[in-house]
């Protein structure tokens, strides 16, 4: 498998899909490793995570199904 030559953050998706940046971490939060989400780390131990176009399909489809089902979506709480 060739490496991604693009990724996005969750903050950068966020605005282009015009969701809640909360929100759409709990919907990430659902995604397994297999579905192509990556952890980038930065300085100052920062970290965030980020998409593929492939696993940005994959959270979109999360997002329309946790729209139609939010009862269904764990909230995952800072401690």
């Amino acid at each position: 498998m060739a490496a991604p030559i693009l990724v996005l953050t969750i903050e950068r998706v966020a605005e282009l899909l015009g969701e809640d940046l909360d929100w759409l971490w709990d919907v990430a939060g659902e995604m397994e490793p297999e579905d192509g989400c990556l952890w980038v780390h930065g300085a100052d131990d920062q970290q965030t995570i980020a998409f593929t176009p492939d696993s940005l399909d994959r959270l979109k489809e999360l997002v329309e199904h946790y729209k139609a089902t939010p009862h269904q979506l764990r909230r995952y709480e800072s401690l």
